[in-house]
């Protein structure tokens, strides 16, 4: 577009300093401009959280009732009916403490499924990090978490079992599931951006996901059930699983030793390290290589 007719587009506008809206920053400058926006982001999610039940006559009670009526179900079918309650102490603060724990990441992964599809007006209109709405999906179920947390506690001391220091460990825990489910949640994003059937398959892959973590049943118990039939290897995948590795680690903090099966708190805690830094980091990655793509079509 010179003189000479030879110089493209592209470099006809870098020439005069134009640069492509919609490009992608540097990794650093990314990271700056997600924490320059925190603000926007814990105000985000808690919009979203108080406008999710407002057409609703229980309101946000709907956060509590909900896992709440589900582990009615699950304590009827499989407390009741299948009998996984049998050796194992306080079943009801188990199983609720599973529900919770693992319906914060099940929500997460939907949000995030969505975080992109949902919001294509705002991210066509305004210039600002993708992964902000995906961070904001996230903090809002992790304040419905802080919620149905309290009414945990209270459900866990009318069923006998006194405060302890482990509960301390409560708030890095729920930090490292955090982590995990903000990397998850930023990989199905990317997902779910580009492939819209994943919001379809995704509560078929949830589900499944559920029983193998231990929701219903502890996971020592199963593991060395597979020991003695000759199958070891499916016991250690169960114990490795991350969604099993923090609602146990959560049951450990809460009611402490459930059964007569050991559990290995050290290796849990060293799962529960290694699943939130490396989901984290690989998530984050994944969805910041697309962010240019984010909102186009």
């Amino acid at each position: 577009m010179n003189g000479s007719g030879n110089e493209s587009l592209a470099e006809f506008a870098a020439r005069h300093g134009l640069t492509q809206s919609a490009a992608r920053p540097s990794l650093r400058k990314y990271v700056q401009e997600l924490w320059q926006r925190r603000t926007f982001i814990w105000n985000f999610a808690t919009a979203k959280t108080a406008s999710t039940y407002s057409g609703s006559q229980l309101g946000q009670l709907w956060q509590v009732l909900t896992p709440l009526l589900n582990a009615g179900v699950y304590y009827l079918i499989f407390g009741v009916l299948v009998g996984t309650s049998k050796g194992i102490h306080n079943y009801t603060a188990f199983l609720i403490t599973g529900v919770f724990v693992f319906t914060f990441t099940q929500r997460s992964l939907t949000a995030g499924a969505k975080a992109i599809g949902g919001n294509l007006s705002l991210i066509r209109a305004l210039h600002f990090p993708r992964a902000s709405l995906v961070f904001a999906n996230v903090l809002m179920e992790l304040q419905q978490l802080l919620i149905s947390m309290v009414v945990l506690v209270v459900i866990v001391l009318l069923t006998g079992e006194m405060p302890t220091l482990t509960w301390l460990l409560i708030p890095p825990l729920l930090m490292l599931q955090l982590l995990f489910n903000v990397g998850i949640s930023l990989a199905i994003a990317r997902l779910g951006a580009f492939v819209r059937d994943i919001q379809q398959l995704l509560p078929f892959i949830t589900r499944t996901w559920l029983y193998f973590s231990g929701v219903f049943f502890l996971i020592p118990q199963m593991a060395a059930k597979f020991d003695h039939k000759g199958y070891p290897w499916v016991g250690k995948i169960l114990e490795a699983n991350p969604g099993a590795v923090y609602i146990e680690l959560m049951r450990s903090c809460l009611i402490g030793d459930v059964s007569k099966f050991p559990i290995n708190h050290g290796l849990l805690w060293t799962y529960a390290v290694l699943w939130a830094v490396v989901a984290f980091i690989g998530g984050f990655w994944y969805f910041y290589r697309a962010e240019e793509r984010y909102g186009r079509g």
